[in-house]
């Protein structure tokens, strides 16, 4: 499977479904809408298509979405996931009207595991390695804070503490270097399906370019493989996709995220 149109069918199929939502604490149909809550607060809109009396619907599918969480004093941002695919360029209003934020959009990548399975040197003192330990996992957030500027760490480890917890096959890698975290990414095996995702690469701006996120990713790979994933998909940033690019994968299509905030 190499074809754009074959492994963006793939991704449809296989991932915009409760896949999406499988470590939630829970989560409410609204039509083909799934409106998902997860620990540390965040909601998560997502869903396989909009069109049809849907998509006509947009500005009464978007209020009612946020009556929903508004009724959740526990939920404190929510994201509603687009994609460029989809082609509803009414609904980027609507979110807009809403109170609704658009992010930068990233690009989604997929391709074969094998293809990021491959030996990268580090640097001298540079070692990678799992990490559960709650500790480990604050000092890992803390630093995706800081490279991607922003203040979720608190949310983000209640997170991931939950799907740990889970033990769904989540794994969370580090590289460490005297001491420090300066780079971590973390793999989630997506039950059911051919995939894996590698999400929240992140690398602090002093380490970039020594190939430690290709490490990262390679680690990842290997982990994806031994777990019978063949595919691994990824929303990347521009400093991550040209790197994925290099390794084989494609981009198959566009996903901004929309974040409203209480």
């Amino acid at each position: 499977m190499t074809d754009v149109e074959d492994l963006l069918l793939a991704y449809d199929r296989q991932l915009r479904t409760d896949a999406e939502t499988q470590s939630a604490i829970a989560v409410t149909r609204v039509g083909s809408l799934r409106l998902a809550t997860f620990a540390g607060g965040r909601g998560f809109v997502t869903y396989p298509h909009l069109h049809g009396a849907e998509a006509e619907r947009l500005p009464q599918l978007v209020a009612q979405v946020l009556d929903h969480y508004r009724q959740d004093p526990e939920v404190t941002r929510v994201e509603w996931k687009t994609r460029g695919h989809d082609g509803i360029p009414e609904l980027h209003e609507w979110l807009l009207a809403n109170g609704f934020k658009p992010e930068e959009p990233e690009s989604i990548m997929i391709g074969r595991a094998q293809l990021l399975d491959v030996d990268v040197p580090l640097p001298a003192g540079v070692t990678l390695h799992q990490v559960r330990d709650a500790d480990d996992v604050r000092a890992m957030a803390v630093m995706q804070d800081t490279v991607f500027k922003s203040t979720i760490a608190d949310e983000t480890v209640l997170a991931l503490l939950r799907r740990l917890a889970l033990d769904d096959g989540t794994e969370l890698w580090v590289a460490e270097a005297r001491g420090k975290i300066v780079a971590a990414g973390r793999l989630e095996p997506v039950a059911g399906t051919d995939f894996a995702g590698i999400w929240g690469g992140a690398t602090l701006e002093a380490w970039r370019g020594q190939g430690i996120y290709r490490a990262l990713t390679a680690a990842r790979a290997r982990s994806a493989l031994a777990a019978g994933k063949t595919l691994v998909h990824s929303d990347s940033t521009e400093y991550s996709r040209p790197i994925l690019e290099r390794s084989g994968f494609v981009k198959v299509s566009t996903t901004t995220p929309y974040l409203w905030s209480r």
